[in-house]
């Protein structure tokens, strides 16, 4: 345990990120194997897949993954999600 006080409030800031980020993390996965999941479904695949490419692309402009990282997962999304609806 710190015992610097200022260590001892990045600490709390620290954790309260780590869990924020998680929740993203989590969201997004979940919002990718659904899109994987329904993309034989010609409506609720398209909009399975458009939401689960915001969340990617939110997740990028908050830091959670790097940018780079985020086009890599859409890319590979939407691949997978044409190859499964065809």
């Amino acid at each position: 345990m710190a015992n610097i006080r200022s260590q001892i409030k990045r600490n709390r800031t620290n954790e309260k990120r780590r869990q924020r980020n998680r929740a993203v993390k989590s969201e997004l996965r979940t919002r990718v194997k659904t899109a994987l999941n329904v993309a034989h479904d010609e409506e609720r695949g398209e909009e399975a897949l458009r939401t689960a490419l915001k969340k990617i692309d939110k997740a990028a402009s908050k830091g959670v993954i790097h940018k780079n990282a985020a086009a890599r997962r859409k890319s590979r999304l939407t691949r997978a999600v044409a190859r499964s609806a065809s």
